[in-house]
């Protein structure tokens, strides 16, 4: 019977360790720190949340065979940790295509000169899983462009000019831009 105990004892000082670890490693101290960034203008409002990888001397985007972190042709979810979501106030044109007012996880799969970018109403969950495909709202081929400089921390922004809005992903030595309007 005391063995017994002390087994039960460990176990449940086991489970408490180990879920410590997991809440400080992913809501505490991440080693992505999650990021929003968030556009508001006139009555428009957009966010962006989603956590920011390092690259760390890694190959990032590239084939399987030589070991990147992100392959092409593979589901990324944009970021690390949790999925990556995209909310919008108002019905918008998403790299021209029409998009109603609402929360979506954004995800994309990458290839060497086009990624394939999607939004899924199903949002909230963690990233790792792949989502429900037959949820996808949406998907839009955008051509990548190279950047004379890497990238060391995965990056969204919102870019505006006088006359044009875009959604940007850049990371390493890639940047893909969707228009908004």
């Amino acid at each position: 019977m005391k063995k017994l105990k002390i087994f039960g004892s460990s176990i449940i000082v086991m489970v408490v360790l180990v879920s410590s670890y997991l809440i400080y490693g992913v809501y505490l101290n991440p080693k992505s720190p999650r990021d929003t960034v968030t556009l508001n203008k006139e009555e428009l409002m957009l966010e962006i949340d989603y956590s920011r990888p390092y690259k760390k001397d890694r190959l990032i985007f590239g084939s399987e065979e030589d070991g990147a972190l992100v392959p092409y042709s593979n589901y990324w979810r944009l970021g690390a940790n949790f999925a990556t979501t995209f909310e919008t106030n108002q019905e918008i044109s998403f790299a021209g295509r029409p998009l109603q007012p609402g929360k979506y996880r954004v995800y994309a799969v990458p290839e060497e000169d086009h990624w394939v970018v999607s939004l899924n109403s199903e949002f909230g969950s963690f990233g790792y899983s792949e989502p429900d495909y037959e949820k996808d709202m949406m998907s839009v081929n955008i051509a990548t462009a190279k950047l004379m400089n890497s990238i060391e921390q995965f990056t969204i922004d919102f870019v505006e000019t006088d006359d044009s809005l875009s959604l940007r992903f850049r990371w390493d030595t890639t940047s893909v831009s969707l228009p908004i309007n």
